[in-house]
């Protein structure tokens, strides 16, 4: 994983859009956002993605690859929508199989955050943060989205009414106290 400032330059979401800004792990903790390091090649990463799992509720999972040839001609339009800015009322939890793709989240001050993640990587976006996935210019990402609940994915588009959203409310909240109920 690799965490920096998005460049907010145009062009193509799967660029790297590096602003050459680095930022630490520690940046991604105070907003929320939890990561770990699970090499699929590692005797216990299939133990320690269960432990995570039980630890945190999560009790469904599935597998998605978002690439040109699982996806077929709708591929562009599903990059084009995971890429525009949403929330979701619950916690977003990828863990990398194959592949390579990038997660931005909006910080305290607004800025774009770009989470760059590869095979071994566990990320978990709290409940009401803002954010955006792409794949990278190789598209093709292969990873287990984590559930507590049925498998569903509901994204919620920046707006006024999502801005009002209770757990919108309650992340901003809980942003500049940190999130307790969050470490594992």
């Amino acid at each position: 994983m690799r965490t920096f400032y998005h460049d907010n330059q145009p062009g193509d979401c799967r660029l790297p859009h590096d602003s050459g800004h680095e930022l630490s792990p520690e940046h991604l903790t105070h907003l929320g956002v939890l990561y770990y390091s699970f090499p699929p090649s590692s005797p216990t990463s299939a133990t320690d993605v269960e432990d995570i799992a039980k630890t945190r509720n999560y009790v469904n999972r599935d597998e998605i690859t978002v690439s040109p040839a699982a996806m077929g001609a709708v591929y562009e339009d599903k990059i084009k929508m995971f890429y525009d800015e949403h929330m979701h009322e619950d916690e977003e939890i990828r863990y990398i199989l194959q592949g390579a793709g990038y997660f931005d989240v909006r910080d305290a001050q607004d800025k774009w955050v770009r989470i760059k993640v590869e095979q071994g990587d566990l990320l978990i976006l709290p409940a009401g943060i803002y954010h955006r996935f792409t794949v990278n210019e190789d598209n093709y990402i292969n990873a287990v989205r984590l559930f507590k609940t049925e498998p569903k994915w509901a994204a919620l588009n920046r707006g006024e009414d999502t801005d009002a959203n209770k757990l919108r409310e309650e992340y901003l909240k809980l942003r500049p106290q940190g999130f307790p109920d969050q470490m594992s």
